[in-house]
C-alpha cells in the first residue's frame, strides 16, 4: 500500500490523502484550505484523475461534510464516484442551493453503514461512526495488500456522541499498521486539560439565556447539530422558542433523524431574514418554505415579547433585527470556532454589535478530540505507526505518541 499526503501534514484544513495498491487508487477527502481566501481549481491537489479520465483512480471517500475536507469537491469531475454517509449527502445537497457560489450536485457512489465493510477494487474499506461537530462523520479503515490504515478523519470524545468514542476505545479495530490521525487540538489547549462537554455547553447557555432580558442570539453553524440539540434544550428550560431560518430547517430536516429538532416541534419557529426571501422567489423554493411554515413567526410577533426568543443567529439577520427593533435588552453568544472571529471574517458583525451596545459572549466546545483523549486512542488502536494529519503541530506527535512518522505534502510513502 502506498500513501502520500497530497495536503494536511502540517496544517488543519485541506485534507486530502492518496492511497495506491495495484496500480488502482482512492482518495481520502478533497477539502479546502483553512486560509484560503477563495475556492479556486487552482487549489485541487496534483492527483492523476481528478478529470474522470483514468480509470485507475476508483473515488473520493470522504470524511465528514465541513468544507476543510470536502470543499474542492466542486472541481473534480461528476464521473469520479464519491462515498460519504448517507445523512452527510443529504446534509450537503440539502445546503448547495443555499451557497453564494455554484457547487455542483454531489456525485453518486457509495453510501456507508456504520461498521460494515465494502470493497472498492482491491481496498476494503469499513466505515466508522465518530462523535465530531460535523453530523454523520466517520473515521475509515482501509485494508489492502495485507496492511491495514485507520484514517481517524475528524473526531473527539466529548460531544453528544461520546460513547462512540468510548465503544471505540473498548473494542478498537486490531493489527493496524498505520493510524493517520488528526491533531488539531496540539498546541493549542495543556495536555492536562479537557474541553467542556456539550452538556457543560447547554448548562451555561441555560445561565446566560436566563439573564438576557431580550432576545438571545446565538451564533452557531446550522449544521453542528449537537450545538442546535444544545440551543434549543437550553431554550425550552427558559421557556423560550428557538428560532431558526429556512436553511437550517432544511440542514435538520435532511438528518431525517426523528430525535433531532425540527420546524414543526412546538419548541421551534420560522424565522425567514429578508435576504432568504428573495432567494425564495427567485428559486421559486415555495414548497420547501411551505413543509417548514407550520409555526412560522415574523419580527412584529418578536418584537411584542423579545424575552420569549432564541434566534440561531447568521449574519443576514442583522438588518432584520434593526427594522424590526429587536434589538433592546438582546445579547450575543458566539458558539463558533474562535479563529473565524480573530481572522476578521465577522468583522461586519463586531461593527453592528458594538453600534448597538451588543457586548459578545463566547460559549463554545471544540469538534476534535483534546490531547489526553487523543492518547487514550492511539493507546486503544495501537498502531505499529502514528503519523500526523489535520495538525499545526506534526513536532508535537513524539511527545505524546510513541512510533510517530512524520510525512510531509507530496511525498509518497510505502506501509
Amino acid at each position: 500500500m502506498n500513501i502520500c499526503i497530497h495536503r494536511g501534514s502540517n496544517q488543519i484544513g485541506g485534507s486530502c490523502v492518496e492511497i495506491e495498491q495495484d496500480g488502482q487508487r482512492i482518495i481520502l477527502d478533497i477539502g479546502l484550505p483553512l486560509d484560503s481566501e477563495f475556492n479556486d481549481k487552482s487549489l485541487l491537489p496534483v492527483v492523476k484523475g481528478l478529470d474522470g479520465k483514468d480509470p485507475d483512480l476508483l473515488g473520493v471517500f470522504l470524511s465528514h461534510t465541513h468544507l476543510d475536507h470536502t470543499g474542492l469537491l466542486k472541481h473534480i469531475s461528476s464521473e469520479i464516484k464519491v462515498g460519504l454517509g448517507p445523512a452527510a449527502r443529504r446534509i450537503m445537497e440539502a445546503a448547495l442551493p443555499f451557497l453564494p457560489d455554484k457547487f455542483p450536485p454531489i456525485p453518486h457512489g457509495w453510501e456507508y453503514d456504520p461498521w460494515k465493510s465494502f470493497q472498492a477494487g482491491p481496498f476494503l474499506i469499513t466505515p466508522y461512526l465518530v462523535d465530531h461537530s460535523a453530523y454523520d462523520a466517520y473515521a475509515l479503515l482501509i485494508e489492502a495488500g495485507n496492511k491495514r490504515l485507520f484514517y481517524s478523519g475528524d473526531f473527539r470524545g466529548h460531544g453528544r456522541k461520546a460513547k462512540l468514542f468510548q465503544n471505540i476505545l473498548a473494542k478498537p479495530p486490531g493489527n493496524i499498521d498505520v493510524l493517520l490521525m488528526e491533531g488539531s487540538t496540539l498546541g493549542r489547549i495543556d495536555q492536562e486539560l479537557r474541553f467542556p462537554s456539550e452538556t457543560d455547553i447547554e448548562n451555561e447557555l441555560v445561565e446566560a439565556f436566563s439573564k438576557t432580558q431580550g432576545l438571545a442570539m446565538v451564533h452557531a453553524s446550522g449544521q453542528n447539530v449537537d450545538r442546535v440539540v444544545s440551543i434549543m434544550r437550553a431554550s425550552k428550560k427558559n421557556k423560550r422558542t428557538l428560532l431558526i431560518d429556512l436553511y437550517t430547517a432544511v440542514i435538520l430536516e435532511a438528518t431525517q433523524n426523528k430525535n433531532i429538532p425540527q420546524s414543526h416541534w412546538p419548541e421551534m419557529a420560522l424565522l425567514i431574514p429578508n435576504s432568504q426571501r428573495g432567494q425564495i422567489l427567485r428559486k421559486s423554493w415555495f414548497d420547501k418554505l411551505k413543509r417548514h411554515s407550520s409555526n412560522r413567526v415574523f419580527m412584529d410577533k418578536i418584537k411584542q415579547n423579545p424575552n420569549k426568543y432564541t434566534l440561531l443567529f447568521r449574519p443576514l439577520f442583522v438588518n432584520d433585527l434593526i427594522k424590526g427593533e429587536c434589538l433592546e435588552g438582546a445579547s450575543y453568544i458566539y458558539s463558533q470556532w474562535e479563529g473565524y472571529w480573530e481572522r476578521g471574517d465577522y468583522d461586519k458583525v463586531k461593527y453592528w454589535l458594538a453600534k448597538h451596545g451588543i457586548t459578545k459572549q463566547s460559549i463554545h466546545t471544540s469538534g476534535h478530540a483534546a490531547p489526553s483523549d487523543l492518547q487514550a486512542f492511539v493507546q486503544a488502536l495501537n498502531p505499529r505507526k502514528v503519523v500526523p494529519i489535520h495538525s499545526f503541530m506534526p513536532e508535537k506527535y513524539p511527545e505524546l505518541f510513541d512510533n510517530v512518522e512524520i510525512h510531509g505534502d507530496g511525498e509518497w510513502w510505502r506501509v
